[in-house]
């Protein structure tokens, strides 16, 4: 018969399990990896995720994350804000910005479209990013180009076309990275060539292009 576990300990397991990518037994170790370190090791780890929750939100204007009303993307004024990167995640921002390719600013959609899974456009972050290039507009200075580098998944693909009919009158040009990366993939586990590839080589997206 089973021992049964003590009750911190199974609500941490089970806290664990929530997380995606982690099953019932990388829970288990986790846990237990935790119980076994140094107490002041335990400790840094749960300040560190109470910090993670208290002091980081998203930006009020591209949604990614930050420590400010503002992230230090929109804060830096060398940034290009006539060219817009639209990305899924938060964690694509950092892939792309390792590249050091992208110079423009940037919009995080929280997601893809994906109708099997019940997210539809209201699900994301796309009405403040159509709101976005329709204030460029009517201030005179459009968008001169919307990189669309959503995942080249079925979900991200249909994201990206979405999109660029929803903009393809309020910005200069629609491009969408080009086939570096394997389809399947995400952008965060890239390499940085493939990246610098997938940049370089953007397209129009079909239909779109001017």
């Amino acid at each position: 018969m089973a021992t049964p576990l003590i009750e911190p300990v199974a609500r941490l397991i089970e806290a664990f399990s929530r997380l995606p990518g982690i099953g019932p037994k990388t829970a288990q170790r986790l846990t237990f990896h935790i119980l076994r370190a140094p107490d002041a090791d335990a400790r840094v780890l749960a300040a560190a995720l109470i910090a993670v929750r208290d002091q980081v939100v998203f930006c009020a204007r591209c949604f990614n994350i930050s420590d400010a009303p503002l992230c230090a993307i929109c804060r830096d004024t060398a940034r290009d804000e006539t060219r817009l990167c639209v990305v899924e995640e938060p964690l694509d921002v950092l892939a792309l910005e390792r590249t050091g390719e992208f110079r423009g600013a940037y919009h995080v959609l929280h997601g893809a479209i994906s109708p099997i899974d019940g997210i539809g456009p209201d699900r994301l972050r796309i009405r403040e990013l159509i709101d976005r290039a329709d204030q460029a507009q009517r201030e005179g200075h459009p968008l001169v180009e919307v990189v669309i580098a959503t995942n080249p998944t079925l979900e991200g693909e249909a994201t990206a076309m979405y999109l660029a009919e929803r903009l393809d009158h309020l910005v200069g040009a629609v491009t969408r990275i080009a086939r570096g990366l394997p389809v399947g993939g995400d952008l965060e586990y890239a390499d940085e060539v493939t990246l610098i590839r997938a940049l370089q080589g953007r397209r129009p997206v079909e239909g779109h292009g001017r």
